[in-house]
């Protein structure tokens, strides 16, 4: 975590507005979205571009988590770190691969596609821009999938941005980021 507590700090149960206790119902609301809710108009906004990366990409959720995970990693975000162990557990990552993560493309055990994608998030994040070498080595995904890897790079950068810069602190028992 860059930050030990919260630069904005999440709003309680009686502080947030009834709109954004509507967008999610009964159910529990993480940090990251109790701490939105002090801007409701771009929290609503932003949930329904986060909402096709999330769930209505074309990439397998496992590369998805792959990408996010790296991003998470480079971006130095450990609430984002956090949060995705659990979903790429869930999503089909082993733990020893999350492990390996760090390391990136280098590490061995990784499938050629694999290591396209991470080398793909490594180059999106340095350069804003996929090497032409890169890019071939993505031939397995199809042009969608290819596109939501872009986008998938960029919401969560722009998500560690927010958690980074706005001291988002993790839920208890969420995996801490590696060194």
């Amino acid at each position: 975590m860059r930050l030990n507590e919260p630069r904005l700090a999440p709003l309680s149960d009686a502080e947030l507005p009834p709109e954004v206790r509507e967008t999610f119902g009964g159910g529990p609301i993480l940090n990251i979205f109790r701490t939105l809710a002090h801007h409701p108009k771009l929290m609503k906004r932003w949930l329904v571009f986060g909402n096709h990366v999330l769930a209505k990409s074309s990439l397998p959720p496992r590369e998805r988590e792959l990408v996010i995970l790296r991003i998470g990693w480079l971006c130095r975000a450990g609430y984002e770190w956090g949060q995705h162990v659990q979903i790429g557990l869930a999503a089909g990552l082993s733990q020893a691969e999350i492990d390996r993560i760090p390391a990136g493309s280098k590490a061995e055990g990784w499938s050629e596609l694999d290591r396209a994608l991470l080398d793909a998030s490594d180059e999106l994040h340095a350069d804003a821009f996929v090497s032409d070498a890169t890019w071939e080595r993505l031939a397995g995904l199809d042009v969608q999938q290819r596109m939501d890897l872009v986008f998938t790079v960029g919401q969560y950068t722009l998500v560690c941005m927010a958690l980074n810069t706005l001291g988002v602190q993790p839920e208890q028992g969420l995996a801490s980021l590696p060194r």
